[in-house]
């Protein structure tokens, strides 16, 4: 009977130490994924404001540009401005097709890395 108490003990002790072991992993697989998509995101938004400030300039170079050629500095600023409207037009359109899903499949794909799924026989 004391055997049989001592093993229920230790089944008891090390189901103990496995699920705090268990729980242990989860956080830390939780902070690996967190930590993946913020620094995917961090990077994402540094790009971002790279190239905005890079288009920002470009796009000041040419409606001078453009206003200088029809002689009137604003006509080239309405000109780029209208460029962006109806380049927004077609952004907000398309928004699920062009942003969205992208966004959507990047992260899902960075919350399922090192993700290994069972095979099945027909798989084999």
């Amino acid at each position: 009977m004391e055997n049989v108490v001592d093993n229920i003990e230790k089944l008891y002790t090390k189901a103990e130490k496995y699920s705090k072991t268990s729980i242990e992993l989860i956080k830390l697989n939780a902070i690996d994924k967190t930590s993946d998509i913020i620094s995917s995101l961090a990077v994402v938004i540094t790009i971002s404001l790279i190239v905005a400030m890079f288009t920002l300039f470009v796009n000041i170079g040419i409606s001078l540009l453009i206003g200088k050629m029809l002689n009137d500095y604003y006509l080239g600023f309405f000109i780029v401005s209208g460029f962006y409207v109806f380049f927004g037009i077609v952004i907000y359109c398309f928004r699920t097709t062009f942003i969205k899903i992208p966004i959507d499949n990047l992260i899902v794909s960075k919350l399922l890395k090192d993700k290994e799924y069972p095979k099945k026989d027909s798989d084999i």
